[in-house]
């Protein structure tokens, strides 16, 4: 006999939106939308946990109204987001949007969004607080009367909620006909098949989520229910305080006026009593309350409707990844790639860059690249992204934020105005090691020979090669290095930059023959123990053969004073470039040889590169 699944509790709900799902846990909330292209793009964002908001927030009744102003915010804007990468429309804005965006510094995106949470309310108003009282009021007196404080009152309040509850089915009815919010009704089906599969214990796959319930305890729509009840209570409760308390007048229209402002006023009360109704009956499995429970159920069943398999991913997706962040706080938040102003998601990846310790430079050469524009003049620059641009940029900002270098993502970096290949084979040439590159050319001379000792991707025996070349100085260039996959990789960049390189792979100079009259050289300096408190882009990704120099960072340089000197040709020259602090101690290495030495600053100050004479 097979052992039932433990059932799983979780706080994790979930609003139907667009051509997608949005899910929202305690401390993240993800939105995932299939766009035009079918493919799922996710936006995600972390929220502000229960436990790290203020304690009257969290008192019963009270967070029942903060959670429906929230929702009713948030789930405006949310699908509005998913309206912008659902609709496949031109990726460029109207005449109109452009006019009032830079006539009158208008955000059009913001506008409408703050428009329709403001036409929701008055619709809302309007058809289930005024429309319902208006046909009550046309109700026979003295058995329906508005104004009474005994039994023709509350039969009003009755009647007047009765119409009011089914006005709110008729209006569910009539929208589900339209095709778009017909498709929204089943992506709302897809959420709440998606929890229920979690709670079962099950793995969230499409097979397993598809069999489960379209309907939940924790249904918005069970929420409009206990609301339209509760409101009928409180608001006959209200309708008696204003009969005793002589409010009335003799002016019909009046009254209405009177009746509709107070119900406003108490509709907070009536949120925070729905709410913590929803939260008990949620929690229980009581067949008891099952008929409190049912209205709401059944209403279900026409706000959600069956969705396909596609719908169901979406729902996985966004339920997938609020596990993720609400597990995992280093998880960085993502963006929806859609239409619209560079400056927007130009600001919005470096704040991502800046919140998870990413320099914000590095987010201006994202878009420098994929926009082929100078990165000078990026942040200066206003052109409206095409959906293909801005999912480019938001990749390789996502993937950048993962710790993944960035010259690692677009795979070349330049160096020395040369175009360089690197990946994980290699170290990624930093601006300090191009300044040692041209004190190389500074010091080449016609028929030489020059040695790139630790070549890695062979960025400095490129630049030398061809900066010689424009300078037309006939030079022999040999690069060496003990990795046989970095060779490959500065054999594939000697090629696209049709540079003559005579490449070996060595040990140091185990390999070596013959002297040379330039020795240029960066090898591996970082002591061992400070390597795991580098950044995680250099100490997870940079090959660690390419950065452990030994216990003080120093174990090259003894071999390279103790073998190099004898590959150095009279007068020649060897140029290594060390790390901070470590320039004096390299000089010291060479004290007991016949040599000149000389210690010289990188542009920001530092003593970066020794160089020796013999």
């Amino acid at each position: 006999m097979s052992k039932k699944k433990k059932e799983k509790r979780t706080g994790i709900g979930g609003q139907a939106v667009m051509e997608g799902v949005m899910m929202r846990g305690r401390r993240s909330m993800a939105t995932a939308v299939r766009d035009p292209e079918g493919v799922i793009q996710i936006e995600s964002e972390r929220l502000i946990p229960p436990e790290k908001r203020s304690k009257f927030s969290q008192l019963p009744f009270v967070r029942g109204v903060g959670n429906f102003i929230s929702s009713l915010v948030t789930g405006n804007r949310i699908l509005m987001r998913s309206a912008d990468v659902s609709m496949t429309d031109a990726d460029t804005p109207t005449k109109a949007e452009k006019w009032l965006e830079e006539k009158h510094k208008i955000n059009v995106s913001g506008f409408l969004n703050v428009l329709s949470v403001l036409l929701g309310v008055v619709l809302a108003l309007a058809i289930f607080i005024w429309l319902p009282q208006t046909l009550a009021s046309l109700l026979p007196e003295p058995y329906f009367n508005a104004q009474s404080a005994g039994l023709p009152g509350l039969w009003f309040n009755l009647m007047e909620g009765g119409m009011r509850l089914l006005i709110f089915v008729l209006y569910i009815l009539l929208i589900s006909l339209i095709p778009s919010l017909k498709r929204v009704f089943m992506y709302h089906g897809a959420e709440h098949k998606t929890i229920t599969c979690y709670e079962q214990g099950k793995a969230l796959t499409v097979e397993n989520v598809r069999p489960c319930s379209r309907v939940h305890d924790r249904c918005g729509t069970t929420f409009l229910f206990i609301v339209m009840i509760v409101s009928i209570l409180v608001f006959s409760l209200l309708n008696v305080g204003l009969a005793r308390t002589n409010l009335y007048t003799a002016n019909q229209t009046a009254n209405r006026f009177i009746r509709i402002v107070f119900k406003v006023l108490s509709l907070p009360v009536v949120a925070g009593v729905s709410y913590e109704i929803l939260r008990l009956l949620s929690k229980t499995k009581s067949k008891f309350f099952i008929i409190f429970k049912f209205p709401g159920l059944l209403l279900q069943r026409l706000t959600t409707r069956e969705p396909s398999d596609d719908m169901i991913e979406c729902a996985i997706a966004a339920f997938d990844m609020v596990l993720k962040m609400d597990a995992d706080p280093t998880i960085p938040e993502k963006v929806f790639a859609t239409p619209g102003k560079m400056t927007a998601l130009l600001k919005n990846t470096k704040k991502r860059f800046d919140d998870n310790g990413i320099d914000e430079d590095e987010a201006e050469w994202i878009f420098s690249i994929v926009l082929d524009i100078p990165k000078s003049e990026v942040a200066s620059t206003e052109r409206i992204l095409k959906v293909a641009q801005a999912k480019e940029i938001i990749r390789i900002a996502d993937e950048r934020l993962t710790g993944r270098p960035l010259w690692y993502i677009i795979g070349d970096t330049s160096f020395c105005g040369y175009t360089v290949k690197v990946d994980e084979r290699v170290l990624i040439p930093r601006p300090e090691t191009e300044e040692m590159a041209m004190m190389v050319v500074s010091a080449a001379e016609e028929g030489q020979s020059i040695l790139d000792l630790c070549t890695g991707s062979g960025a400095i025996a490129i630049a030398v090669a061809k900066e010689l070349e424009k300078r037309k100085i006939k030079a022999k260039i040999v690069a060496s290095d003990i990795s046989e996959d970095a060779l490959q990789l500065a054999g594939e960049n000697a090629e696209a930059n049709d540079a003559e390189i005579t490449f070996v792979q060595s040990d140091l100079f185990e390999k070596i023959r013959g002297k040379f009259d330039i020795i240029v050289t960066n090898p591996p300096y970082i002591p061992s123990a400070e390597i795991v408190k580098l950044q995680r882009e250099v100490k997870d990704y940079e090959p660690r053969l390419a950065l452990d120099g030994g216990a003080d960072g120093l174990d090259y340089y003894r071999r390279i004073a103790t073998e190099g000197l004898k590959h150095l040709a009279r007068g020649g020259m060897l140029i290594m470039e060390v790390g901070i602090g470590e320039a004096q101690d390299v000089v010291k290495l060479f004290a007991n040889s016949k040599v000149y030495s000389m210690v010289a600053k990188d542009f920001n100050g530092v003593e970066r590169y020794v160089k020796i004479m013999s």
